[in-house]
């Protein structure tokens, strides 16, 4: 979103108390990072949706047993869910937006995205078991979405946890709650 394009913080006249703006400026710095996310994850969720849509049209699809149908009904299912995960906090934006209520909604966007990456997880390890199910077997599809689930775990939670125990990089600072006058 451009600059200039830019509701003020959910403030109607646009106007801050010195001690609300710096808090305010978090907020919305969060709220764009958490968007800009939310983007990255959308695009890849909205290829495995509309890849996901086209597989009953396959000649193949009939041949499936009863269980691999109903996984890729599961999958399917969980890709539908990723989606609406990770596109509700644009719905919370534009069903709140200027009620000056972006705390909620950096709040609940985030727990958001994160349900959304947890779905998203566990879907890519389902369609991961299907797949190699129909072109393998059932004991590898298993072991192959098992796998799929665990890396995505490491690299998209545990990772992440691990690097912040064990990097000794300061930590940056916190925001300031209050600015002194200059001079």
């Amino acid at each position: 979103m451009a600059e200039h394009d830019r509701e003020p913080d959910d403030d109607t006249d646009g106007t801050h108390d010195a001690d609300e703006q710096p808090a305010q400026e978090t907020l919305t710095r969060n709220w764009d990072e958490l968007l800009q996310e939310i983007r990255v994850t959308q695009t890849g969720v909205q290829i495995l949706t509309g890849f996901l849509l086209t597989v009953p049209f396959s000649a193949r699809f009939a041949d499936l047993t009863a269980f691999q149908k109903g996984l890729y009904l599961a999958v399917l299912g969980g890709a539908v869910m990723t989606t609406g995960l990770v596109v509700a906090p644009v719905a919370f934006h534009r069903a709140l937006f200027r009620q000056r209520r972006r705390e909620l909604l950096v709040e609940s966007g985030n727990r958001l995205a994160i349900l959304g990456l947890a779905m998203l997880g566990i879907t890519v390890a389902g369609v991961v078991t299907l797949v190699v199910d129909v072109v393998v077997g059932a004991p590898e599809g298993w072991v192959a979405g098992g796998v799929a689930l665990v890396v995505l775990a490491a690299l998209w939670a545990g990772l992440p946890h691990l690097a912040d125990r064990v990097d000794d990089t300061p930590r940056n600072p916190p925001p300031e709650r209050h600015r002194e006058p200059a001079g």
